[in-house]
């Protein structure tokens, strides 16, 4: 018997109902992966209205990614037993709310806890979307096209974020990048339960209240010890709460192990695809945003493009990424080992990060291709290892399986951004001469602060950047080389199985 609010057909197919909710869905994703950018340019601004403090100004930025990465394995497993729908819409609550009262704050202060709630909101979002797109759509064949679409969306957001914000600024005030989630959050509310089955697990047993301060121990001081070593260094203050959340992190994995009823059951992890999907989305995500780390820099301080000038450059090598996902599907789909797809995928991202390798101080077009040509490799990796973990986990895990997808996402991003921006600072300060001040040897921007008074400084710090940027390029495609040879040994042979693409028992209806 299928959902009253489906329009599956007895074979197990999605019908236009799922396909538009799936639609639906794809509006709060696009907004929460917006969000992560959308201050870029918002910022000069803000700081012109509200006078924040420095350290204000770092935690407007930072707040939201923090909150939303330290509360998702929390969020996921609770929409697995509230209802992933219910927690949907309650999300969608938050998220407006917030925005509205981060549109309209009239202090830094306001602003800051408005984006502390943007995360919590974005928290719920994210694993409930995906949850439910594992819940309705149980044809393989089907779920693979839909998780193929969702990767797409997720990776364009986060560049189309900075562009928006920048358009938005150059025409209104700096709250309209926050007013503009409203319209969306609105349509999800009203067609959300007419659209969207609820579900969530049939005996999902006691909410684990000790695991939500223990995981959110692991991951903050994590995120953000690694999010400061691109700009301050290794700094023992940094290690040392990088070193504190891996002992939580330990205490949280044992608690799993022993409690009852764990947040994130262990049994996630006997599926055979699900483990080595984990580790494969981290190391796309570190791969992505550790090339971000250096172009955006590379665009604005060494080729000399305005902010919006870069944004709108940094778009080109979104273009080819809405056809790598659906061909990727459609190479397992015809037979095509999802391991050789997979592996090819790292491949190519390997070669994009070999062509910035040879990149020099005036080389716009080679970059964008680079970019490019990683980007589409990503994307098929990552379209193709969620569909993989998705359709590993029971149907009443979707949620903790989606929160751990998404978490590691959000650790592979830090993690990129520290160590390729390590490498690259390590050779850029071993490039620069020794007779240059203390600042210019610190970054580029510091040189080009101080350029004017020194003949020549602002060529060889150029230079020197562009060094740094080739040496963690070479960094990042041996990595990606790595990934290629792990992911063919681990994911060769694994399928997804016939009874896990099974309709779970009629999903109980919600007043939500």
């Amino acid at each position: 018997m299928t959902n009253p609010t489906s329009t599956t057909t007895p074979s197990g197919r999605a019908g236009r109902r799922e396909w538009t909710a799936l639609a639906v869905l794809m509006l709060p994703l696009l907004l929460v992966s917006m969000d992560v950018s959308v201050l870029y340019f918002a910022i000069p601004s803000i700081s012109a209205d509200l006078e924040p403090s420095g350290t204000q100004q770092l935690w407007i930025f930072d707040i939201y990614a923090f909150v939303l990465a330290g509360l998702l394995m929390t969020m996921g497993s609770l929409g697995d037993r509230i209802g992933r729908r219910r927690l949907l819409l309650i999300g969608a609550v938050a998220f407006g709310t917030a925005s509205l009262i981060a549109a309209y704050a009239n202090s830094a202060e306001t602003l800051i806890a408005a984006r502390a709630l943007l995360g919590i909101g974005g928290a719920t979002l994210m694993p409930s979307t995906m949850a439910l797109i594992r819940t309705m759509f149980t044809d393989p064949g089907q779920r693979a096209k839909a998780i193929g679409m969702w990767s797409g969306v997720m990776t364009a957001g986060i560049a189309l974020g900075s562009v928006m914000s920048g358009v938005l600024v150059e025409y209104f005030w700096w709250g309209s990048v926050f007013l503009v989630n409203l319209p969306a959050m609105v349509l999800l509310l009203v067609l959300g339960p007419i659209l969207l089955p609820e579900s969530k697990a049939a005996s999902p047993g006691r909410f684990d209240w000790l695991s939500v301060p223990l995981s959110m121990a692991s991951v903050l001081p994590v995120v953000y010890g690694l999010k400061e070593i691109p700009s301050e260094g290794w700094n023992v203050r940094y290690v040392v709460s990088i070193t504190v959340g891996l002992l939580f992190a330990v205490l949280f994995v044992h608690r799993q192990r022993t409690t009852a009823s764990p947040m994130i059951s262990p049994a996630l992890f006997r599926g055979r695809g699900f483990a080595p999907s984990v580790a494969l989305n981290l190391i796309s995500s570190f791969a992505m945003m550790g090339s971000a780390y250096f172009t955006t820099q590379y665009l604005q301080s060494v080729l000399g493009k305005s902010a919006l000038e870069a944004a709108l450059w940094a778009l080109l090598p979104s273009v080819p990424i809405g056809a790598a996902a659906p061909l990727a599907t459609s190479l397992v789909q015809k037979g095509v080992d999802r391991a050789h797809v997979v592996t090819a995928g790292f491949t190519i991202g390997a070669a994009g990060y070999a062509l910035l390798a040879f990149t020099g101080t005036d080389s716009m077009a080679l970059v964008l291709t680079a970019c490019g040509v990683l980007a589409v490799g990503v994307v098929t990796v990552i379209s193709q290892i969620t569909d993989l973990a998705m359709s590993s986990a029971p149907v009443e895990r979707a949620g903790s399986a989606s929160s751990l997808m998404e978490t590691g996402a959000e650790f592979g991003g830090a993690l990129g951004m520290a160590v390729l921006g390590s490498i690259g600072t390590a050779v850029y300060r071993h490039e620069m001469p020794d007779a240059a001040p203390d600042a210019a040897r610190e970054t580029l921007g510091g040189a080009l602060a101080v350029a004017d008074r020194f003949p020549g400084l602002a060529t060889t710090a150029r230079e020197a950047f562009t060094s740094g940027m080739q040496g963690a390029a070479i960094a990042g495609a041996v990595l990606l080389v790595g990934a290629a040879g792990l992911a063919a040994l681990t994911l060769r042979g694994v399928e997804v199985r016939k009874e896990a693409a099974e309709p779970e028992p009629e999903p109980e209806k919600s007043l939500a």
